[in-house]
């Protein structure tokens, strides 16, 4: 049983506050830390469940997170930028299960713990095929893609009421309850990562229940920036569109071009954002 675990940190156990996800910022060494805990405990309750190989992928900001030096030996890692599928880099028709560790809602969500869609103040919302989506329907629509069922995503509780929203009867691990943007009740750092454990390890014993999260082609994705000057400039990308003032849209029969966009659409931000003062 191969096992695909696709970690970000917004929704790791313990963490509020955006100093602590920034290399630099107060806390942020001991975030990682607590990020690589919330991955340990999946690929202990992965192994228990029988798994023969569990893939990491650190998808969250600069994907150097992750403490190599701490992680499970049993694990191998995918971290460093450049990963033309971010947040799904790794996943493939090879695996048996994904699961999301350290996730969050999606941009707007008023009890979503950092909640955000990819970026953090560039993007208002993001449309996928017409349904608004956040990080959690974007990456799962990637699995799904591949033929990958997605089968537990931990993170704050708003996260995972919109993975059983997206995803069904999927295997959710609340830590935190969100209380506003960067404030929350948090579960005892022991008793989160327990719970990550075994809900890892009841979702692979019940890994038949699960289908890949399959979204017919072709696949549109819209996003509403912040910006008319980021909508310009991404609409120079070719197969973007400008569909309004502040609106682009994309269409592909390739969901691995979805993935890959991103990429593109967050360097042309940023640029936009650096070079205009958008980030005031």
């Amino acid at each position: 049983m191969r096992v695909y675990l696709s970690v970000d940190m917004e929704g790791v156990t313990g963490l509020t506050d955006p100093e602590e996800m920034h290399h630099g910022g107060r806390g942020y060494e001991r975030g990682c830390e607590f990020m690589t805990g919330d991955a340990n405990a999946v690929v202990r309750g992965a192994f228990a469940a029988g798994a023969t190989q569990v893939l990491v992928n650190d998808a969250h900001g600069s994907t150097r997170n992750l403490r190599v030096d701490q992680l499970d030996p049993r694990a191998t890692l995918i971290r460093g930028p450049g990963k033309p599928h971010r947040m799904g880099q790794g996943l493939t028709e090879g695996f048996d299960a994904a699961i999301f560790a350290g996730y969050h809602a999606r941009a707007g969500v008023s009890h979503g713990v950092l909640n955000h869609t990819w970026m953090g103040k560039e993007i208002q919302n993001v449309w996928l095929n017409g349904e608004i989506c956040g990080e959690t329907r974007l990456v799962a629509a990637y699995a799904g893609f591949v033929g990958v069922p997605v089968v537990l995503v931990t993170g704050d509780v708003a996260v995972c009421e919109e993975a059983r929203e997206v995803l069904g009867d999927v295997e959710t691990v609340a830590v935190k309850q969100g209380i506003d943007m960067f404030a929350a009740e948090l579960l005892p750092i022991e008793v989160a990562q327990r719970k990550i454990e075994e809900s890892a390890f009841t979702a692979l014993n019940r890994l038949t229940d699960f289908q890949p999260y399959a979204i017919e082609p072709p696949y549109t994705l819209e996003v509403e920036w912040n910006s008319t000057a980021i909508a310009s400039a991404c609409a120079i990308i070719p197969g973007t569109r400008r569909k309004s003032a502040r609106n682009t849209e994309f269409t592909t029969p390739d969901y691995r071009e979805i993935m890959a966009l991103f990429g593109l659409y967050a360097m042309i931000a940023g640029q936009v954002a650096c070079g205009s003062g958008v980030y005031g």
